[in-house]
């Protein structure tokens, strides 16, 4: 991990098809791990102190030349600030391109499922544990923003067709996400939107919180670009 056992903070286990959100302290490191392989967590990242900054999908992946999130990259907000940077990785790609499901698309993929009849195996969808996680912050609907789907891989060809990579992740894989900023995290541990599986099946995950250290300035997330050097700039004004 890139913190030591001796600077762990809590762990918490994140039950498959549930939602979770905590704050993240400055500096602090998440560590979210695919226990049984092939998961996905849509996640969602806000400034907790102020919470209309947000993660932003289209600045993230312009200002890094790419189309997906992996170790060394940083998840940018709209004021052009870092929220987390991705500090390791050992699944390699992770989808921010596709956005999360909703009821509506749970119920005709896999037909509907209730609480009433399922208790606890009812279909759960990645829209509504973000309403559910984000109500206790006084958030709404008008605050989801497109997520980062960690675990999940989908690639697109010539033609901007999307196709899904079933079996990306393996069981154990994880990603660390260094906290730049006091971050509001949100995740939903339930199937990506576009994962063909014909049956219902969410997959737990395991997280953990340790503290982190400040970035040095040669720190590979802030090196990687011009782009991203300006934004871990921007993030120390903002704390200066």
């Amino acid at each position: 991990m890139a913190a030591s056992s001796e600077r762990f903070i809590y762990r918490e286990d994140l039950a498959a098809g549930g939602g979770w959100s905590g704050v993240l302290k400055r500096h602090q490191i998440l560590r979210i791990t695919d226990s049984l392989g092939g998961g996905n967590v849509a996640a969602l990242f806000y400034n907790r102190e102020d919470p209309l900054e947000r993660y932003n999908m289209p600045d993230t992946l312009k200002a890094q030349y790419t189309a997906f999130v992996t170790q060394g990259r940083v998840l940018l907000s709209d004021m052009g600030r870092v929220l987390c940077s991705v500090v390791a990785d050992t699944c390699g790609w992770h989808d921010t391109l596709t956005g999360h499901s909703d009821s509506s698309l749970v119920a005709a993929k896999y037909g509907r499922k209730r609480y009433q009849e399922a208790r606890n195996d009812f279909h759960r969808n990645a829209r509504d544990n973000f309403l559910v996680e984000l109500g206790k912050y006084g958030l709404g609907k008008a605050d989801i923003v497109p997520s980062v789907n960690f675990f999940s891989k989908v690639t697109a060809d010539a033609e901007g067709r999307f196709a899904f990579a079933p079996g990306h992740s393996r069981p154990g894989s994880y990603v660390e996400l260094r906290a730049e900023m006091n971050v509001l995290v949100v995740l939903a541990a339930v199937p990506h939107a576009l994962d063909p599986a014909p049956t219902y099946l969410p997959r737990p995950v395991e997280l953990v919180v340790v503290a982190g250290d400040p970035p040095p300035a040669d720190d590979p997330c802030r090196v990687s670009r011009e782009e991203t050097k300006r934004a871990f700039e921007n993030t120390e004004r903002y704390f200066a």
